[in-house]
């Protein structure tokens, strides 16, 4: 766990903003970002300069490794927002936003996204009262997504929900932790997500 979260700090600090990939850690002062806003290393505060392309590349990235996603995954998601009408960097968003594992985080059901992909895949989350294993499932409006009743009593999850009770959930969704339960109010739109993500540099890549 030591390793994986010193990870995480450098990739934070790499990319010179919260990427939120450690679920609660970085909401608080440990971290790293906060303390320090630069890459790790003797040449941390050296940064070279990208241009163009390699900034474009360097959005997705991030993009992919805040959703915890594989390139071919990315690639769907992105072919999806691009058929849909309006802007496809938006829609882009909202399809990552709307996976079944971003939800569970979101919820407060888990610390990370991570965290949230195992417990969708080992059965522990349902969706209307059904249990749902696919990380990707896209969630709908009126949906009710809910921790099986024998996987309440995991500490890990009760602890995650009274972390989201009290940091709260995003507008689109909402949440009752008494019941470790959240609905879908609406779907998510771009003003709902508040990551720090340029997502027309993305848009720019694939047009290329």
């Amino acid at each position: 766990m030591a390793r994986y979260s010193d990870s995480v700090c450098r990739l934070c600090r790499r990319e010179g903003m919260k990427l939120f990939l450690k679920g609660d850690r970085c909401f608080k002062d440990k971290c790293a970002i906060e303390r320090r806003n630069y890459p790790p290393g003797q040449h941390g505060r050296r940064r070279s300069k990208l241009l163009g392309y390699g900034i474009q590349l360097r959005e997705k990235q991030k993009v992919k490794r805040i959703y915890g996603l594989l390139e071919s995954q990315f690639r769907l998601a992105f072919a999806r927002a691009n058929s849909r009408k309006g802007i496809t960097g938006s829609n882009l968003l909202e399809e990552l936003e709307r996976r079944l594992d971003n939800v569970v985080y979101s919820l407060g059901f888990a610390a990370s996204r991570a965290q949230a992909r195992q417990l969708v895949r080992h059965g522990h989350v349902q969706i209307n009262g059904k249990k749902v294993s696919i990380p990707s499932y896209r969630v709908s409006k009126g949906q009710v997504v809910a921790i099986k009743e024998k996987s309440r009593s995991n500490e890990q999850i009760k602890a995650s929900v009274e972390t989201a009770r009290a940091r709260g959930v995003p507008a689109w969704l909402d949440l009752t932790p008494e019941n470790f339960s959240g609905s879908v109010v609406e779907l998510p739109k771009r003003e709902d997500i508040k990551l720090p993500i340029q997502e027309q540099l993305i848009v720019e890549l694939y047009s290329k």
